[in-house]
C-alpha cells in the first residue's frame, strides 16, 4: 500500500510540473494585454511600461515561470493583476460557493442515478427499463443552461418556492438556510451527471450479474435482494465509485455556465472574469488548483477500490 502512494506521490508531482509547463505557456499566448484592460485605452506608453515593471511581465517568459513555479510550491500562487490581492485569497472568496455546489450535486447524483440505475439494471428489456434508460439519454444530451432556465422560470418565478440567484455565505451569516440558494443550480448540475451514473451502474450491474459467482448464489437459493446487494452491487461499484471521482473532480469545471446562469460567486465564475480581464495569475491559479484536486481525488478513487474489493492489487 505505502509503496502504491509513494510511487503514485512521484508520478504526480512529475505530472504538476508538466502541467504547470503548459497551464503557463497557453495562458500567456492568449491574446490581450492585462495591463490595458487594468489601466484602460488611454493609457500612456510610459505608465503601460511602469506597470509592466511593477508586475515583472517585462522579464523573459522563462524567468517568469521559474519564479512563479517556485512561489507556486511554498503556497504563493502570487497576486492577481485586478483584485490586487493574493490569488489565494481570491479563490478562496469563491471556494465555499463552488465546493458546496459540488457538494449538494453529488448528493442529488448518488440519490438519484445509483438507485434509479438498479431499477434499470433488474427490470432490463422491460418497459420501466426502457422509460428510465430514455429519459437519462435524454437528461444527458440537454444544455445545461437550458435545464437551469427552465428550473428557475418553474421553482422561482411561477411557484415562487426557491431563489432564482445569488448565494449569500453561510459561513459569513451563520444561516443553513442559505443553501436554498443551491439547490436549483445543483439539480441543474446533477441532470446531465445522474443520467451518466444511472447508465453506468445499469451497465456494471448487468455485466456482473452475468458472472459465474453470481449465477452460483443464485443456484443456491440466496434470495434476489441478497444477490443484488452482496454480489452484484458491491461489485458493480467500482466503476461507479470511479466516475464519482472524476465527476466530482469535473464539477468545479463544469459549474462555469451554471454559475453564470444563477449569477453565483463561485470559482466557474471567476475564471470568466478573469479570462475577460487578462488577469493571468488568478487563471494560472485556478486551473492549478483544479488539476491538484484531479490528481488528489485520482489518488483516493484508487485506494478505494481495495476498500471495496480486498482482491484489487495495487501496484
Amino acid at each position: 500500500m505505502w509503496s502504491f502512494v509513494l510511487k503514485r506521490a512521484g508520478a504526480t508531482f512529475v505530472t504538476l510540473v508538466a502541467a504547470s509547463v503548459l497551464i503557463f505557456a497557453f495562458i500567456h499566448l492568449v491574446p490581450g494585454d492585462p495591463i490595458y484592460v487594468l489601466l484602460g485605452d488611454t493609457a500612456t506608453p510610459e505608465q503601460v511600461d511602469l506597470v509592466r515593471h511593477k508586475l515583472g511581465l517585462d522579464e523573459p517568459i522563462v524567468l517568469q515561470y521559474l519564479q512563479w513555479a517556485g512561489k507556486a510550491l511554498t503556497g504563493d500562487l502570487g497576486q492577481s493583476i485586478f483584485f490586487q490581492a493574493p490569488v489565494l485569497s481570491v479563490i478562496a472568496d469563491g471556494a465555499e460557493t463552488s465546493l458546496l455546489l459540488a457538494t449538494i450535486t453529488m448528493v442529488w447524483v448518488v440519490l438519484i442515478g445509483v438507485p434509479i440505475g438498479m431499477v434499470a439494471a433488474m427490470r432490463q428489456g422491460s418497459w420501466v427499463d426502457q422509460t428510465l434508460s430514455g429519459i437519462a439519454m435524454l437528461m444527458a444530451s440537454v444544455p445545461t443552461f437550458w435545464v437551469g432556465l427552465y428550473l428557475i422560470l418553474i421553482f422561482a418565478a411561477w411557484l415562487g418556492w426557491l431563489p432564482s440567484s445569488g448565494y449569500p455565505s453561510i459561513f459569513e451569516s451563520g444561516g443553513l438556510g442559505n443553501l436554498r440558494y443551491l439547490l436549483l443550480p445543483s439539480l441543474t448540475l446533477a441532470a446531465p451527471n445522474a443520467a451518466l451514473i444511472l447508465r453506468l451502474t445499469r451497465a456494471s450491474m448487468l455485466d456482473v450479474s452475468r458472472e459465474d459467482y453470481v449465477r452460483t448464489a443464485r443456484a443456491k437459493g440466496i434470495r434476489p435482494r441478497q444477490v443484488v446487494r452482496r454480489h452484484i452491487l458491491r461489485n458493480a461499484l467500482l466503476a461507479v465509485v470511479s466516475a464519482f471521482g472524476f465527476t466530482f473532480a469535473a464539477l468545479i469545471s463544469e459549474a462555469v455556465v451554471t454559475e453564470t446562469v444563477f449569477a453565483l460567486p463561485g470559482i466557474g465564475r471567476l475564471v470568466v472574469q478573469s479570462i475577460l480581464r487578462r488577469d493571468y495569475p488568478v487563471i494560472q491559479g485556478i486551473i492549478l488548483v483544479i488539476v491538484v484536486l484531479y490528481l488528489a481525488i485520482n489518488l483516493i478513487v484508487d485506494l478505494s477500490y481495495r476498500l471495496l474489493d480486498p482482491r484489487v492489487e495495487l501496484e
